[in-house]
């Protein structure tokens, strides 16, 4: 049974970080012959761009494979607000049908994008081309990141944009229409900032081009050519020409997110004895470093292409989204220390939490320095990755822009704090597999941001894992969105 989008996302009590709280306890005892497979939620990356794509390309696009979390929620509620029907057949199938951009409707209340940076800042991009107001707001979280470097460039091609702090602090209150192409040249590789630049300059005037220190993400260019947009590449930039018609396609299949996986990678590298196959992951160049790491660091890991699923996108009424997909598998390893850096870590940025976890384990000293961007994700990651691995008796220095990790240290369990960080939550779950004793991790819930299942699949794995709230958990998997979500049963009334 299909099922509507609410307009908005529930008034939630927030706890650290801005995000729903207190959010249960998990207690992780140590683990060891973890073996088996488990198959990771859509790429949250990727779904974001698919639904807004098909959102302002109109007609009737099925989304398969998209992403369970809140964040990803959170796009699609912003879009119902819109005007934008948007039903979830599935916890995994999204169908989004409407008019196109030039349907939408100046919404009746701020645009909620909840602890989802990605959905406020790609959405500006969309909301800066329309002759309407929108104001967009999140959580807590999102309130304190950093706007500046979307907003600015979006001005200069002719956007009005409000906010807090001269418009570098949400809530923003865009006025848009009759857009002119620019080139910007970005300061940091923020796969957010290009795609809310490529997406504004879709409905601008001549061409719009982005220059970035070093490649990032780059799902938003491999998956315009599938809604019939000619990208261009050269190097560092690339650029679209505004005025050309979007066309859907009738279906748009998302593969497994490669952040989600390197969790439980991690853990089967760490844990004696241990096999665990993560299969149907997509293996984008951009966001592999996580993958190149391990290889370097020793570890026994292996990735089976699917040759099937590189074919390019716009082949018929179902296309890929234009990336490479693998089934991926791991081993317990013995690790050695690396040094992370430079051009590496945009590739790798969301799996620096669990790459500092490893490195506990890693005969020397892992230095991951180019990393300041961390400090301002849904906490200060640095800040907070040090100070919790202490408490288990990691050996942690804090620097500027990134980390000195000493090991192998033998951790020890101890109540911890996710801090509201879906990624710490996941992170500091992995170290409690590792550590003597029990780990205590406060908050842990916010774990179903990304990946709603995952300490029910440590658990299959193998995994002693207690908690946290799993009635919570299941209502995440069902609905895609906290228990208090926003998926209303089908008759209740449409935005």
């Amino acid at each position: 049974m299909s099922e509507p989008i609410s307009s908005s996302l529930p008034t939630r009590a927030s706890g650290p970080g801005g995000v729903a709280g207190p959010g249960g306890v998990a207690r992780v005892r140590p683990a060891r012959d973890l073996a088996g497979t488990v198959r990771v939620p859509g790429d949250k990356s990727i779904s974001h761009r698919a639904a807004m794509l098909a959102a302002a390309a109109g007609g009737r696009v099925t989304l398969e494979g998209y992403a369970p979390g809140r964040d990803a929620a959170s796009t699609l509620a912003c879009l119902a607000a819109l005007g934008v029907a948007v039903t979830r057949p599935a916890a995994d199938r999204v169908v989004v049908e409407g008019p196109g951009i030039d349907g939408w409707q100046a919404p009746a209340a701020p645009l909620d994008a909840g602890n989802s940076g990605t959905t406020m800042r790609l959405l500006l991009g969309l909301l800066a081309t329309r002759p309407f107001a929108a104001t967009l707001t999140g959580d807590a979280s999102l309130c304190r990141r950093p706007m500046g470097r979307v907003v600015e460039p979006l001005r200069r091609m002719g956007a009005q944009i409000e906010g807090r702090d001269g418009g570098r602090r949400a809530p923003l209150r865009v006025r848009g229409g009759a857009l002119r192409g620019i080139h910007h040249d970005s300061p940091v590789a923020s796969a957010q900032v290009k795609s809310a630049l490529l997406l504004a300059g879709l409905f601008a005037e001549g061409r719009t081009s982005v220059r970035e220190p070093a490649l990032s993400r780059d799902h938003t260019e491999r998956m315009l050519p599938l809604f019939g947009v000619p990208v261009r590449r050269d190097d560092l930039t690339v650029a679209v020409e505004g005025g050309r018609p979007l066309r859907a396609p009738a279906r748009v299949s998302i593969p497994g997110d490669p952040s989600a996986a390197a969790f439980y990678l991690a853990a089967a590298v760490l844990c004696p004895g241990s096999r665990v196959v993560v299969p149907g992951v997509g293996v984008n160049p951009t966001r592999i470093g996580f993958l190149e790491v391990l290889e370097a660091m020793g570890a026994r890991i292996r990735m089976r292409i699917r040759d099937e699923a590189a074919s390019p996108a716009g082949d018929g009424p179902t296309g890929p989204v234009g990336e490479p997909v693998a089934d991926l598998i791991a081993e317990a390893s013995d690790l050695r220390a690396v040094a992370v850096g430079g051009e590496l870590i945009p590739r790798l940025l969301d799996e620096i939490p669990i790459l500092a976890v490893l490195a506990t384990q890693a005969r020397g000293t892992t230095r991951i320095r180019d990393a300041a961007e961390l400090r301002v994700k849904e906490t200060d990651r640095l800040r907070a990755l040090a100070e919790e691995l202490r408490r288990l008796g990691a050996r942690v220095d804090e620097h500027p822009d990134g980390l000195d990790v000493h090991g192998p240290t033998p951790l020890r369990g101890a109540a911890c704090d996710a801090r509201g960080d879906h990624r710490m939550a996941m992170a500091l779950a992995v170290a409690g597999l590792a550590a003597d004793g029990e780990t205590a991790i406060v908050g842990a819930a916010c774990a179903a941001v990304s990946d709603p299942d995952f300490f029910v699949n440590l658990r299959r794995l193998g995994a002693a894992v207690d908690g946290p709230d799993d009635a919570a958990a299941d209502a995440v998997r069902a609905t895609g969105t906290a228990a208090d979500g926003a998926i209303q049963p089908e008759g209740s009334a449409s935005p």
